[in-house]
């Protein structure tokens, strides 16, 4: 399983503090590839635990077939500030409306995509507001909270946060072993430099992993209402995914009336493990053509 890990954008690709109507959000904004004619820009969103990084393996192939593409740090992650004990400022629609802002920024309608965490926080931006977006990639991320052995995963490292620093939870993830498939810092996006993992979670607001942890724990099931948002949808997935079983992502699909793709070889992060077949079902959705698998 190939896992291109790194932390350096790519080549052509700009770090920078994008400006919003709600603040600054740390972004990794790659421009469409030399010679080739522009077809949109797109808005990538992280899961938990995650960071805007999380996408760079999928940066150069979008730019190839005409997309800029834009991985954003949410509020209290990584490079993006926030509060770091004030869970109120991490509630789902306030991250939302900055997801808005962010779309709003970048001056056109935006083709979203969100992993994860990412997906549920994109799905909560479309439902407050469609206008901004062209369509909306929900990639390993379910109608509803998690599966019940992520929700225990998630509620230990709760626990741990309330009672223990960063860096000691750090310290003690590290001394378990942690299967790959959880979404913990040993996975999130599949990446591999041990100190650039350890800034990151150390970078992290407690509070932003404390939210949204709950979060994840109880999001209600809301596929209904984004049905009936008149835009399109595309539920991609790894072959393998434990953090909502495929068969949920399958009726997912089918009562979005959505693209469907399964990324072959690839589990939770099909962005990290296999991005450029990810990257080739991306790009065929937001074109217009036929789904890739």
């Amino acid at each position: 399983m190939s896992r291109p890990a790194t932390f350096v954008p790519p080549p052509g690709a700009r770090a920078y503090p994008l400006r919003t109507a709600r603040g600054e959000f740390a972004v990794v904004d790659a421009p469409v590839a030399a010679g080739v004619e522009p077809r949109g820009v797109a808005l990538l969103l992280p899961g938990f635990t995650g960071s805007k990084e999380d996408f760079n393996p999928l940066h150069v192939p979008l730019a190839e077939r005409g997309y800029r593409t834009v991985a954003v740090d949410g509020r209290g992650q990584y490079e993006s500030d926030g509060p770091a004990t004030d869970e109120s400022a991490y509630a789902q629609e306030e991250l939302a409306r900055d997801v808005l802002a962010q779309a709003a920024a970048l001056g056109q309608p935006v083709h979203l995509l969100g992993h994860s965490l990412g997906g549920q926080i994109s799905r909560a931006a479309v439902l407050l507001d469609h206008a901004p977006f062209r369509s909306l990639t929900l990639m390993a991320s379910g109608p509803a909270q998690i599966s019940a052995s992520q929700r225990e995963r998630v509620k230990l490292l709760r626990d741990a946060l309330a009672v223990m620093s960063m860096a000691e939870v750090w310290d003690a993830i590290q001394a378990m072993e942690t299967p790959e498939e959880t979404e913990t810092p040993s996975l999130d996006g599949g990446l591999d430099e041990r100190d650039d993992l350890r800034r990151r979670w150390l970078a992290t607001k407690p509070a932003q992993l404390m939210a949204t942890g709950r979060q994840l724990c109880t999001e209600p099931d809301r596929i209904a209402e984004l049905a009936a948002v008149p835009l399109p949808f595309h539920v991609l997935s790894g072959a393998q995914d434990d953090t909502w079983p495929l068969p949920l992502l399958d009726d997912m699909a089918v009562r979005l009336r959505a693209r469907r793709t399964v990324v072959e070889g690839a589990e939770h992060s099909p962005n990290t493990d296999r991005p450029l077949a990810t990257a080739e079902a991306i790009a065929g959705f937001w074109d217009g053509g036929p789904a890739g698998v």
